[in-house]
């Protein structure tokens, strides 16, 4: 039900929310230099990174080496090529390094993740 909320959409959309509230904020302090908007800047910030870090530390937790080292190497026509490349940035997104080193790869929790995967780079929709 809540699928979107793991979109980079939801996260762009979110950014440009912030953004909106830090700039209002910014032009109504330089207006009327009244304390409460810094307040609200700093409030906005807070909370900017409180609810956006999760998604972040999904893209940051990874070193360049450590994709090299666990990018599957496919090989053969383009479209199996795009699904492993789109199985490996899910992979990249969903789970930190140390995550998916201690994962079990036999297990039903990581299982249903490929197949849910493998089905979302399958998908052609638009939504």
């Amino acid at each position: 039900m809540f699928d979107f909320l793991e979109s980079d959409w939801f996260n762009i959309g979110l950014e440009i929310f912030f953004v909106i509230l830090i700039s209002y904020d910014v032009k109504k302090y330089f207006e009327t230099k009244k304390r409460e908007y810094i307040v609200n800047i700093v409030l906005t910030i807070a909370f900017a990174i409180w609810a956006l870090y999760p998604y972040y530390n999904s893209y940051i937790g990874w070193e360049e080496s450590q994709k090299k080292e666990m990018l599957s190497h496919c090989s053969g026509d383009e479209n199996s090529t795009k699904l492993c490349r789109c199985l490996d940035d899910a992979t990249f997104k969903n789970y930190t390094y140390d995550e998916y080193k201690a994962i079990d790869k036999n297990g039903s929790d990581y299982r249903e993740f490929i197949k849910e995967a493998r089905e979302d780079c399958l998908d052609d929709s638009w939504f």
